[in-house]
C-alpha cells in the first residue's frame, strides 16, 4: 500500500504545471469532447508508466541495492530541482486532429509527451525503490496523472487559474527531496 500512496501523491504533485497537463488542456479546449480525451490520457499513462516500471524493475536487477540507493537518492534530489523549472507547451507542439480521432490523438500525443517527462521519470525511480510492488506502483502513477489531469479536461481554465502552480512545485520539489535523502541515508 505503500508504494500505491506514494506513486499516486508524488505522481498528482509531479504533474501539477507539466507539460502534459498542458497537453490535456490544450486537446480540452481544441476538440471540447472530454470523454475520448480522458480515456486517451488513461491508455497512454498506463502504457507509458508499465514501460518505465519494467525499466525501474529491471535497473534494479541490474545494478544491485546499494548502488541504486545512491543513485536513486541523487534522482529524487534532481528531481526536486528539476519541479522548480516550470514546463512550456510550445503552439507548435499543438496537435491536431489526425485520422485517429480525438482518441487515437490523444494516445499519440500524451504517450509522446510523456517520454522522458518528469512523471515518467518519477516512475522510473519509484518502480526501482518498490520493486516488489510494481503493479501498485504502475496502478499508483496511473492514478496519479488522472486525478491530475482528468479535472484539466472537464473544468480546464477555471482550475488552472486557481491553483498556484509555483507553491505546488515547491511542495512537490520539497517532497522529492526529502525521498532523495530518505534513499540516500537508507531509512
Amino acid at each position: 500500500m505503500e508504494a500505491f500512496l506514494v506513486a499516486t501523491g508524488v505522481v498528482a504533485l509531479a504533474e501539477m504545471g507539466d507539460k502534459t497537463q498542458l497537453l490535456a488542456l490544450l486537446l480540452a479546449a481544441r476538440f471540447r469532447k472530454p470523454w475520448p480525451i480522458v480515456i486517451g490520457i488513461f491508455v497512454a499513462t498506463v502504457i507509458n508508466h508499465a514501460l518505465a516500471g519494467a525499466v525501474g524493475n529491471y535497473i534494479t536487477r541490474w545494478l544491485g541495492p546499494e548502488v541504486l540507493r545512491w543513485i536513486l537518492g541523487g534522482s529524487f534530489i534532481a528531481m526536486a530541482v528539476w519541479m522548480l523549472i516550470p514546463d512550456k507547451l510550445d503552439e507548435d507542439d499543438a496537435p491536431g486532429v489526425s485520422k485517429f480521432g480525438v482518441f487515437g490523438t490523444t494516445v499519440i500525443a500524451f504517450f509522446l509527451a510523456e517520454m522522458g517527462d518528469k512523471t515518467q521519470i518519477a516512475t522510473v525511480m519509484l518502480a526501482a525503490r518498490f520493486t516488489q510492488d510494481y503493479a501498485w506502483v504502475v496502478i499508483g502513477t496511473t492514478l496519479g496523472m488522472m486525478l491530475a489531469n482528468a479535472p484539466v479536461v472537464w473544468l480546464g481554465d477555471k482550475i488552472v487559474r486557481r491553483v498556484p502552480i509555483k507553491l505546488v512545485h515547491g511542495i512537490s520539489a520539497a517532497i522529492f527531496l526529502v525521498l532523495g535523502v530518505v534513499m540516500i541515508v537508507g531509512w
